[in-house]
């Protein structure tokens, strides 16, 4: 009824255009007669403010935009923290895509129609709809959704299905450890869980820098460097509970290489003032005596001896 309040003050132009006929003496419409006009020209999109310009199928294809663009914003939202955005959201954002694509794509019925995408994407400054594909494309970018996705973005991929795997299989034996031992410790002293879950934790920090170092190796593009966010946050989840939460050891796989090193560099000084002794030691010079001098010296030891 709140368009019919805004039609109030033309309701006498209104019953002076709409008469019987040319020429004939228009009678004034009756209160109840303008309200019912009012309400029909307003049905039928006859009047400013029902976007008169658009037609029904690219006004239905706005409608799908926006119930989209909804629906992705709810989930972006929901899968904030802990962050699950691309394993979630993806089905949502490829239905988006899909979405603005056919308003890309379509065109008016008649002739005169504009077509749907100028009428609806570049009509006016503000320009939402491609503002707001704008903003969705640039945060799935940001996430790196697609090193998570398979190449046909339909569902996660098999090195993501197995880190997410040992991820709650890690979160359950932390949960289950220390269920098993708040009764007897102190919540500062964590040692089943350190113990317990040590082989299930380095196998998740393992495939984890597995999976950086092959995203390295196959990305060319400056952003590809990184794992997507819900691999990353998990794992930043993982080390701080194993490291801040439990205070356990982190594993280091270059333990052994750094220690032969370390032992290396501590071992080169001793190393070297022994080599430099032997070969003083060798380079040091014995005078042997001359045979003439030799047999002078027995013979005068021989008178010496008879005299």
């Amino acid at each position: 009824m709140a368009p019919v309040r805004c039609l109030l003050p033309l309701l006498p132009a209104l019953a002076l255009a709409l008469g019987p006929a040319a020429g004939e003496l228009r009678r004034p419409l009756a209160l109840g007669e303008a309200e019912e006009l009012a309400e029909e020209l307003w049905d039928a999109e006859g009047l400013p403010g029902d976007l008169p310009e658009l037609e029904p199928e690219c006004r239905r294809l706005l409608a799908a935009f926006a119930e989209g663009s909804a629906t992705l914003t709810g989930c972006l939202g929901r899968r904030a923290r802990p962050v699950r955005l691309c394993q979630d959201c993806h089905r949502h954002y490829r239905s988006l895509l899909a979405q603005y694509g056919s308003i890309a794509r379509a065109v008016g019925n008649s002739s005169e129609s504009h077509n749907c995408a100028k009428s609806i994407l570049t009509s006016d400054r503000l320009q939402i709809v491609v503002t707001l594909s704008e903003f969705f494309n640039e945060t799935w970018e940001t996430a790196n959704c697609a090193n998570c996705l398979k190449n046909s973005s339909e569902g996660l991929s098999n090195s993501t299905v197995e880190f997410l795997d040992l991820f709650n299989k890690s979160l359950t034996c932390f949960e289950h450890n220390l269920q098993g031992q708040a009764i007897y410790l102190s919540p500062s002293n964590y040692t089943e869980v350190c113990k317990n879950c040590n082989e299930t934790y380095k196998m998740l920090n393992d495939l984890y820098n597995n999976l950086q170092r092959m995203n390295r190796q196959g990305g060319e593009s400056g952003h590809s460097a990184h794992l997507c966010i819900d691999v990353e946050d998990a794992m930043n989840i993982t080390r701080k509970l194993w490291s801040r939460t439990f205070n356990c050891s982190v594993p280091c796989s270059d333990t052994v290489p750094v220690i032969a090193v370390s032992s290396f560099i501590l071992f080169l000084p001793i190393v070297f003032y022994l080599s430099s002794f032997l070969h003083s030691k060798q380079k040091k010079r014995i005078l042997i005596l001359p045979k003439r001098i030799q047999s002078n010296a027995s013979l005068v030891n021989i008178q010496e001896k008879y005299s």
